[in-house]
């Protein structure tokens, strides 16, 4: 597996964790798991990732926290931070946008449409 993008993701929701790491793992991505968002910041300080998907709201720290204090890492500078979240509104994706977030995805989401958003951001 040495080779594969490393991704990281960041979601309080079991379900959705599963199902993200599934799909994502379907097409030969590493694929690490954190349930809020100090979780995720502590696994990005403690490893280098290609690729962070994560969830806007979320208990202990939201998701535009946890990327505000990543992209202050200097390894974190240009990697892609997806947002995956049921938040569709635009005053949020601004918010995002300016926090470093490089694209925005609603859930639900189709499987076919991560892993191509997700590509793009790598390849």
């Amino acid at each position: 597996m040495s080779g594969a993008p490393k991704i990281l993701i960041v979601e309080d929701s079991m379900m959705v964790r599963m199902t993200v790491k599934r799909t994502l793992a379907s097409v030969d991505f590493a694929v690490v798991e954190a349930k809020d968002g100090a979780e995720g910041l502590a696994a990005a300080k403690a490893d280098t990732f290609d690729l962070i998907l994560t969830d806007l709201n979320m208990p202990n720290m939201d998701g535009l926290t946890m990327i505000r204090h990543i992209r202050e890492l200097p390894a974190y500078s240009e990697t892609p931070i997806v947002m995956l979240t049921t938040e569709s509104g635009e005053d949020k994706k601004a918010i995002g946008h300016g926090s470093g977030v490089s694209a925005w995805l609603v859930k639900p989401f189709e499987p076919d449409h991560l892993i191509e958003v997700v590509g793009s951001m790598l390849f």
